[in-house]
């Protein structure tokens, strides 16, 4: 399916806004996003294995609190993330 990555992570993938990745659940389909952009995941999934507080991931349209999100049905799965500054 199709993921859309925020601006300060296109380091991470060659500067592409949208890639694919696969997986039947939100966890999976970081893992395989990790495998093709290594190191992502650390960006977006803290050491305890939770959604960093500054990023904001959206499936079926409705924000994703659990890495258990069924993402089967899912055609884009949508990674925001929250910047701060004065």
């Amino acid at each position: 399916m199709r993921v859309l990555i925020p601006s300060p992570l296109h380091s991470y993938t060659d500067g592409r806004r949208w890639v694919t990745a696969n997986g039947n659940t939100l966890s999976e389909l970081l893992l395989d996003l990790d495998a093709g952009f290594p190191g992502i995941r650390h960006r977006l999934i803290d050491e305890q294995g939770n959604v960093r507080p500054h990023m904001t991931i959206y499936a079926h349209g409705k924000r994703a609190h659990d890495l258990a999100t069924d993402v089967r049905d899912c055609d884009e799965v949508v990674i925001m993330q929250a910047l701060s500054g004065g």
